[in-house]
């Protein structure tokens, strides 16, 4: 199963963290898309290293970033920069998906 987390606020980190955890230690993958208030949270550590793990990915939606002020130069490489587009795919390739 692949589930997909679309992350549009900084308020459920421990949230998304648990449930990334939990899925791939059932073997699933897990993908994340960050845009909106949200891309505050690809500076904070416990965030981007879910990049790190195996069989999740991350993206973020650019325009967002840019206009929360993110310093994209400094993001963990693991982590993909894109557009809305990336939201799309992640709704289509994923059997579930949560909103936080």
């Amino acid at each position: 199963m692949k589930l997909g987390i679309l992350v549009t606020k900084v308020r459920h980190l421990g949230h998304i963290v648990d449930l990334t955890k939990a899925a791939i230690g059932k073997d699933h993958e897990v993908a994340i898309f960050v845009m909106d208030e949200g891309t505050q949270l690809l500076g904070d550590r416990k965030f981007s290293d879910l990049a790190k793990l195996n069989r999740v990915s991350v993206s973020f939606c650019e325009h967002s970033a840019e206009a929360h002020g993110i310093d994209k130069t400094k993001l963990v490489e693991e982590i993909e920069s894109g557009s809305q587009f990336g939201n799309a795919m992640m709704n289509h390739n994923s059997d579930r998906v949560i909103s936080l």
